[in-house]
């Protein structure tokens, strides 16, 4: 009798729910069950590497977006843009005659590039770290 009644209960959890509560407690029980180590439900670099790649991040973004039921144009626009840049940036300018469109503003150039190093730069004292001059070269016990 009370199965019948877990049963029906879980029944009426809404299908996504259901789905993702499974799976929860399913992944509990294989991992207490060790079946599974934690390290590899973080960490699988075969799933990583081989089977999900950056390139389909947009493609998955999107069908959540659908599933969500949110409109999928912002989508479909980021990755029409996406691929005009991949293709402007990479690939054109390696074709035979092919330029380099693209290019970055010299202002963002001038804030977010780093400057060259000075060899001749001696930093202060509260720069150095613990206010020591460290790798001076001084010879201990000379």
């Amino acid at each position: 009798m009370a199965y019948q009644s877990l049963r029906l209960e879980y029944l009426q959890i809404p299908p996504v729910s259901r789905a993702y509560t499974t799976a929860c407690v399913l992944t509990t029980a294989a991992v207490q069950l060790e079946l599974i180590t934690p390290f590899q439900l973080y960490f699988n670099p075969e799933l990583i590497f081989k089977h999900f790649q950056a390139p389909f991040l947009p493609w998955v973004l999107m069908g959540f977006s659908l599933l969500l039921g949110n409109s999928i144009i912002v989508d479909l626009l980021g990755i029409a843009v996406g691929h005009i840049y991949f293709f402007l940036e990479d690939v054109f300018p390696n074709q035979p005659g092919g330029i380099r469109i693209l290019k970055t503003p010299s202002i963002l150039k001038a804030i977010f590039d780093t400057p060259d190093e000075d060899p001749n730069y001696n930093p202060l004292p509260e720069e150095r770290p613990g206010g020591f001059a460290w790798g001076e070269g001084q010879r201990l016990g000379g």
